[in-house]
């Protein structure tokens, strides 16, 4: 269970904006990074192979995710992020699903929706959010890294090293996947055996 949550500490850490960062706005205009400078941000991450400039590189990308472009759901986003931090899951859940109908195509809404029902233990929900995530972001290297915690959680342990082996096609150097790649694959080896 120490796992789950040192999982889900980085994880969150990962995405959610540092308190209290809000969309810069412009007048009526949102201030965001076009879609192709995502995409060179993923091909570095993916090339880089120095952890910590790794982790900087996550970081960049995490900041483009947590931009919704609208100050009222950035605000929601923040307002959920301190509920989850007081334990406030249900609160956090109401915040969440006005941004997810609000904004049904930003992802890190869904994401972060399922983050709170897996620390409710909700792992269908949990699960639902996640694959709309990926729909909306397939590169999401913490949705993906949430179905390889769920499967190991309910026991799916070869599910679980698939899905930490996918979160390292997209962030080669996320300690963690690494290290439950590493570990799963010893023990299903050693089952067989």
């Amino acid at each position: 269970m120490r796992n789950v949550f040192a999982f889900f500490a980085l994880a969150m850490a990962a995405t959610f904006p540092p308190l209290p960062a809000l969309a810069q706005t412009t007048g009526s205009s949102v201030v965001t990074k076009p879609d192709n400078q995502l995409d060179s941000l993923f091909a570095e991450l993916k090339r880089e192979r120095n952890e910590k400039a790794a982790e900087r590189i996550a970081s960049r990308i995490s900041e483009n995710w947590n931009r919704s472009g609208s100050a009222s759901v950035d605000l929601m986003m923040l307002w959920s992020a301190q509920a989850i931090e007081a334990k406030k899951f249900d609160v956090a859940l109401d915040f969440l699903d006005q941004v997810v109908t609000l904004q049904p195509q930003y992802a890190e809404g869904w994401n972060r929706r399922a983050t709170v029902h897996f620390l409710m233990r909700n792992y269908r929900k949990s699960m639902a959010d996640i694959e709309r995530t990926l729909e909306l972001e397939p590169r999401h290297f913490g949705a993906l890294a949430g179905i390889a915690q769920i499967m190991a959680t309910t026991g799916h342990d070869e599910l679980a090293l698939q899905g930490w082996q996918r979160v390292l096609a997209v962030y080669p150097m996320l300690r963690n996947a690494q290290n439950e790649v590493s570990r799963l694959s010893e023990e299903l080896a050693g089952e067989g055996i």
